[in-house]
């Protein structure tokens, strides 16, 4: 069938119209109320979670399942499922490694507070929070280099803002984690600086890890179409919701430091996001 006979059937024919947009709505509203909930949960008792390791479960799964489906309104979807899954694959078998050797990471032992593991030491939430964490900061990242998109070394600037980007959401997540959550704990090692009891080696691995993430997935995130689409902010409302959750855990456990440095990054990344501009 050509092209002059796809524009001649009409929309009612089209299977399931607009079907896509819908799906990224119900996702979208489901995640803001389990964050709500999630988010609750660490200032008042109600709703009364106890230990119930589900709350927490579901917003990661709901969080990973919005950045993709929101993904797929910029990109074809199998070049979605193709980035999750180097993201996953590389995540996986990196921490796979420093669970078992120390490398790249330092000595950490995850708790049965973490979850399920897919396969020993593996917890299964661990791929999903690269999935949210790398495609939300190479967002928040292309609407911050707006300005530049046209400039000989974008696809680099991009490289290295997302993994700052990354970074910076670890800095949060290593508090949240070790001292609200438990989600993990870390062993005695030669690191000499420590976040929280968190090495400093461990955000070296995750620049290394995030920048081997990117070399092999970046390929599959390019939007080849020849009308460049209007900015997505999708990814700077979830990037900003998910870190203000662990600086929301922060302040509730009086890790200072930790909710200040936190405070202090969202904003300045929403100032500049908000703030590029399409017509330079």
């Amino acid at each position: 069938m050509n092209r002059t006979a796809l524009k001649k059937i009409p929309l009612r024919a089209v299977p399931f119209p607009g079907w896509g947009q819908k799906v990224y709505r119900w996702i979208f509203a489901l995640f803001l109320i389990q964050f709500v909930l999630v988010w609750s949960s660490l200032w008042a008792p109600w709703p009364n979670f106890g230990n119930a390791r589900w709350p927490d479960g579901l917003l990661v799964v709901l969080a990973a399942a919005t950045t993709l489906v929101s993904l797929t309104r910029q990109l074809p979807a199998q070049n979605v499922m193709l980035a999750s899954a180097i993201i996953v694959v590389i995540a996986g078998a990196v921490h796979t490694l420093s669970a078992l050797s120390g490398i790249p990471f330092g000595p950490c032992r995850y708790t049965k507070r973490v979850g399920q593991v897919l396969f020993e030491p593996l917890p299964w939430a661990v791929p999903l929070v690269w999935v949210i964490a790398i495609l939300n900061a190479r967002g928040v990242g292309r609407l911050v280099l707006r300005p530049w998109r046209k400039a000989r070394n974008y696809g680099f600037w991009l490289m290295g803002l997302t993994t700052f980007l990354v970074v910076l959401f670890d800095l949060g997540l290593e508090p949240f984690a070790t001292q609200v959550k438990h989600f993990w704990e870390w062993g005695p090692s030669r690191a000499g600086l420590y976040w929280y009891t968190t090495p400093w080696v461990n955000f070296v691995g995750w620049v290394v890890t995030a920048l081997l993430i990117l070399a092999f997935a970046t390929p599959s995130l390019i939007n080849k179409k020849p009308v460049k689409p209007p900015p997505d902010y999708h990814p700077l409302v979830v990037w900003g919701l998910v870190n203000g959750l662990l600086i929301t855990g922060a302040v509730s456990h009086g890790l200072w430091v930790a909710a200040g440095m936190g405070s202090a990054g969202v904003v300045l990344v929403v100032i500049f996001a908000s703030r590029g501009r399409d017509d330079i």
